[in-house]
C-alpha cells in the first residue's frame, strides 16, 4: 500500500460563512444624509398641516381604528405588545443590558458611552420634536386606547428604530456570525415594524407621526455610526 506523496496538497478547506461587514464611516454618512431629506420634508409637512397627508392620515387611521374596534382580540394582543414587550422603556432597558455587557465583557467604555448617548439624543430629539410640532393625537369616541403629549414623531416607533439599530450595529462590530446577525435582524425588523403598526392599529397616532420616528430614529443611528469612528478617542472594540 502506498503512501500518499509528502508534498501531496491538503484537501482544500470547505467554504466559511462570512460575517457581516462593519459599515464604514463614509457609508454610514451617506445613509444619514439620504435619510435627512424625507426627515425634514415629513417633519415640514406635518408642521405646515399639508392638507393631502392629514386626508390620508385620516383616511387611514379611520380603517384601522374600525378594524381595532371589531376586532377586541388583536387589538389586546396589540395592547400587551405595544406597552410590555416594545415600550420605550422595554427597549432602553435591552439597551442599558447591551452598555453593561460592554463594559462588564469587553470594556469598550468608549462605545458604551457612544451608545448611551445616541439613546439619549434620541430621548431629546422626540420630546423637543413633539413639543416644537405640538400636533394632536387622534381623537375617537370609542378609543380602544390612549396616550398622553403631543402626536408628531412617535415616540415608540423612534425608540425601537434607534435602539434595534443600535444593537445590530454592536452585532457587527463585534464581528456576529450569519446566524445570529440574520435572527437579530428578523427581530429588528418585526419589532420596529410591529410597534409602529400597533400604534395606528390602537387608534394612538397618525400614519405619519410613526414614518416620522422610524426615519428620524434611523438618522440619529446613522449619524450616530457615521461619527462614532471620526470622534477623537473612537477604537475598535
Amino acid at each position: 500500500m502506498h503512501s500518499p506523496p509528502a508534498d501531496s496538497p491538503s484537501p482544500a478547506p470547505g467554504p466559511r460563512t462570512p460575517s457581516p461587514r462593519t459599515p464604514s464611516p463614509r457609508t454610514a454618512a451617506l445613509t444619514a444624509a439620504a435619510l435627512a431629506v424625507p426627515s425634514v420634508v415629513l417633519l415640514l409637512l406635518v408642521a405646515f398641516s399639508w392638507h393631502p397627508l392629514l386626508a390620508l392620515d385620516g383616511d387611514i387611521a379611520r380603517t384601522t381604528h374600525t378594524w381595532a374596534v371589531d376586532n377586541p382580540g388583536a387589538t389586546h394582543v396589540f395592547r400587551i405588545l405595544t406597552d410590555w414587550v416594545w415600550d420605550p422603556w422595554t427597549l432602553r432597558a435591552v439597551c442599558a443590558a447591551a452598555v453593561i455587557w460592554l463594559l462588564w465583557i469587553h470594556s469598550t467604555r468608549w462605545l458604551a458611552l457612544w451608545v448611551v448617548a445616541t439613546c439619549v439624543l434620541g430621548t431629546l430629539v422626540q420630546q423637543g420634536l413633539k413639543s416644537a410640532v405640538g400636533r394632536e393625537r387622534p381623537v375617537w369616541p370609542d378609543p380602544v386606547d390612549s396616550a398622553h403629549y403631543a402626536a408628531f414623531p412617535s415616540g415608540h416607533a423612534l425608540t425601537a428604530t434607534v435602539v434595534c439599530g443600535l444593537l445590530l450595529w454592536l452585532l457587527r462590530l463585534h464581528g456576529a456570525g450569519h446566524a445570529l446577525w440574520r435572527t437579530a435582524s428578523a427581530l429588528a425588523v418585526v419589532s420596529v415594524v410591529g410597534v409602529g403598526l400597533t400604534r395606528v392599529w390602537l387608534g394612538v397616532h397618525w400614519p405619519s407621526d410613526v414614518l416620522g420616528g422610524w426615519l428620524i430614529g434611523a438618522l440619529i443611528v446613522a449619524l450616530a455610526v457615521a461619527s462614532y469612528e471620526r470622534w477623537p478617542g473612537a477604537r475598535h472594540p
